[in-house]
């Protein structure tokens, strides 16, 4: 698979500021072990944020989405900033000049939204504007299942529901949730189930990523991109890329 002008930005970006790297005896937040993490925070100044923008610019470029003009919303914490990131890159490249916005933890009942419990921080949300979520990674969808809550919710107050027209994320782990047994102990070596494909059949909601981990640990590999690999920034060799392959094989989706 040749990746797109954007993809290899993105598979570089993470790679050369640590964002993605490799350590003995990872655990994701569920419990399981993994060969690798990705962290999006580490997107932490003003030129790393600007290319991650501009990565999720080249895809909504690419599928022709600013035409529909929707709100650039990210989730509060990581995707708030995404959304941002997302505008301004849009608008530097002559795509489109898009609003953003981002929820808040609690309503806001003071100021311009006193007795409203406004649950958006930009006022960006009109009536019946369609919207496009953006955010860093999705395991278990519950922060995307919220903010459609809060949607809905919004969208009921203005009298007018908005029109979500999918979820963009940044890397696609392409793996299952873990599973759990009656006393809530994590079961290791068993593939559960499909978040996002659940995600998609409850709510209608289409789900799509800049890029699948498979193919960006393949596509480092391949350019001998230094990635951090047990503190040490070095090219993957074919025992890394092996044991995402084997991770993928029990705890990844099926196709």
């Amino acid at each position: 698979m040749e990746l797109k002008p954007y993809q290899q930005r993105l598979a570089r970006l993470l790679a050369g500021c640590g964002a993605l790297f490799f350590a003995p005896d990872l655990r994701l937040k569920d419990g399981r072990p993994t060969p690798y993490f990705v962290n999006l925070g580490k997107l932490n100044t003003g030129r790393l944020a600007l290319e991650m923008g501009r990565c999720f610019a080249g895809w909504i470029a690419e599928h022709d989405l600013a035409e529909e003009a929707p709100v650039i919303l990210g989730p509060s914490y990581k995707g708030s900033a995404l959304a941002l990131a997302t505008a301004m890159c849009l608008w530097q490249d002559d795509v489109a000049d898009l609003a953003f916005d981002y929820d808040r933890k609690e309503a806001k009942t003071h100021g311009e939204a006193s007795g409203a419990k406004a649950m958006f921080v930009t006022g960006a949300l009109t009536p019946g504007a369609k919207v496009l979520v953006i955010d860093d990674v999705g395991t278990s969808m519950a922060t995307k299942r919220d903010l459609l809550d809060k949607l809905a919710a919004e969208g009921q107050r203005l009298g007018n529901p908005f029109q979500v027209q999918g979820v963009l994320l940044g890397v696609d782990r392409q793996q299952t949730q873990a599973v759990y047994d009656e006393k809530g102990q994590l079961i290791e070596g068993v593939r559960g189930p499909d978040a996002l494909a659940a995600f998609v059949q409850e709510t209608g909601v289409k789900v799509w990523a800049l890029l699948g981990i498979r193919e960006m640990v393949h596509f480092l590999a391949e350019v001998g991109e230094p990635v951090k690999v047990a503190g040490v920034m070095r090219p993957l060799e074919a025992d890394d890329v092996r044991r995402v392959e084997e991770y993928l094989a029990v705890y990844g989706r099926e196709n």
